[in-house]
């Protein structure tokens, strides 16, 4: 290897591994809170620390999980909600008593990692004005506030999703979208490389692999090691044998591009849904499983393996999820990304310290939807839920209001109006309106009220749109 690769190999090597002093090895996962179901802060972090943890990520500054971190060994994450961004940036007393109410109460017993200012804030375009312009200033001002009372060993950044990117493949030809290259990403690009801290990326091979099943192999996206299922990139030839590395790969790229090439990436999140609605391909326990189990192998290997463009260079890896959590919105799959269901049992077994091996697990159940599915799907109101009148009310007026005709077959005299009763106009209303906006990101969901089903609840005179699959 020539003289200055090798150095620069080496440089990366340092900085991402001993570039504070507080070491972080293993795998973390991230601690969602989203669900009236879910066990105490105390139970959760045995439940992490069963599974192998080695560190917990969470979404706010939530005291009963700071307190339940306290003397347990884990490094912690925490995040400072998007909202608090402008003021943070505005004002550096914003940003001490920030610091002051829920960070110093807590440390250095609960030995706090990182401080992630915003969550895919760029990812957010009705924010685009208010907030990505004090992104970076909100990162400096907390950042002086930690530095002001003598801690060094807290890094700061944000977390950017895949979308950052406007080409991502091949990885070689990458680059930053052109409306916060220059504007947002420099800046912060620049602060990470002052202060040596890491690129935060959420990167999830499984919505690029579903958007794509046709084309990429679901071994490649699975980390399953099959020869056949690899891929050379024409700009640099280097050799990919998972999706994960080319998409981390593909920031690396961009970092470049724009003269940062010594940025570190650390990975805050990525993960399997083990579960979803029946037009959501590939959500299943056996992929979830599959999937992190092999990530857990591959980030703890000794020596790391880094990708193609950083080989054995280690970065932090948080997985997602600690529950599957049933008040999040959205599609099946947003709701069923957890290691653990809400009692305490596991989805499926995992050890996150990589060092289980795989003849030990207990046979996964088959995965049934590797394939999308080609019946007919329509949205109902879910079964075994108990809901209020009120409730359910206000989710068919909803439904009911936002399209031209999307209720007109339960108005009187319509085909659907009998029988008259709530529950009955509430499955036609949630229907009509998923069969017109699904393509459009409408989903099956009404905070929790509805739920995809293979049968057809038409009856008599009354028919039930539907489109196929």
């Amino acid at each position: 290897m020539p003289l200055l690769p090798f150095l620069f190999f080496l440089l990366l090597l340092s900085y991402s591994s001993h570039c504070d002093g507080l070491r972080f090895r293993g795998v973390g996962v991230n601690y969602g809170t989203l669900g009236d179901d879910l066990p105490s802060a105390a139970r959760s972090i045995g439940l992490l620390r069963s599974a192998g943890g080695a560190a917990v990520k969470i979404y706010d500054a939530n005291p009963a999980i700071l307190r339940a971190l306290s003397g347990s060994g884990l490094l912690a994450s925490i995040m400072v909600p998007n909202q608090l961004i402008p003021l943070l940036a505005s004002n550096q007393s914003a940003a001490d008593a920030w610091v002051s109410a829920n960070l110093l109460p807590f440390y250095p017993a609960t030995r706090v990692r990182f401080l992630l200012v915003g969550n895919e804030i760029l990812s957010d375009a009705s924010i685009a004005n208010s907030t990505w312009p004090a992104l970076v200033p909100a990162i400096r001002n907390l950042h002086r506030s930690v530095k002001s009372r003598g801690i060094h060993n807290i890094k700061l950044g944000t977390t950017l999703a895949m979308d950052a990117l406007a080409v991502s493949f091949p990885p070689s030809a990458a680059s930053f979208r052109p409306d916060i290259a220059e504007p947002v990403l420099r800046p912060l690009l620049d602060f990470l490389t002052r202060s040596r801290s890491y690129f935060f990326l959420d990167a999830y091979p499984y919505f690029t692999w579903a958007q794509n099943w046709d084309s990429i192999p679901l071994d490649y996206a699975l980390f399953q090691g099959n020869p056949s299922s690899s891929y050379l990139d024409p700009g640099t030839r280097l050799i990919y044998t998972n999706l994960l590395d080319q998409m981390l790969d593909a920031v690396v790229a961009a970092m470049c591009r724009m003269g940062y090439a010594s940025v570190p990436i650390a990975l805050a999140e990525t993960g399997w849904p083990n579960a979803g609605d029946l037009d959501q391909i590939g959500a299943n326990v056996r992929n979830a499983a599959t999937y992190n189990r092999n990530l857990a192998r591959r980030m703890t290997a000794r020596p790391p393996p880094g990708t193609p463009a950083r080989p054995g260079v280690e970065m932090p890896v948080f997985v997602f999820s600690l529950f599957n959590e049933n008040q999040k919105p959205g599609p099946g799959t947003e709701r069923h990304w957890g290691l653990f269901n809400p009692n305490g049992t596991p989805v499926y077994e995992v050890d996150l310290t990589g060092r289980r091996p795989t003849a030990t697990y207990p046979p996964l159940p088959p995965a049934q939807n590797n394939t999308p599915y080609k019946g007919r799907i329509w949205c109902v109101v879910a079964g075994g839920r108990k809901t209020n009148a009120t409730e359910l009310g206000s989710a068919v007026s909803y439904a009911c209001g936002q399209g031209n005709g999307t209720c007109n077959a339960i108005q009187p005299g319509g085909p659907c109006y009998w029988p008259n009763t709530l529950a009955a106009h509430a499955n036609y209303a949630f229907n009509s309106y998923w069969q017109q906006f699904r393509k459009s990101g409408g989903t099956c969901y009404f905070n929790g009220l509805a739920a995809q089903t293979a049968k057809d609840p038409s009856y008599g005179s009354c028919k039930f749109p539907s489109l196929p699959n």
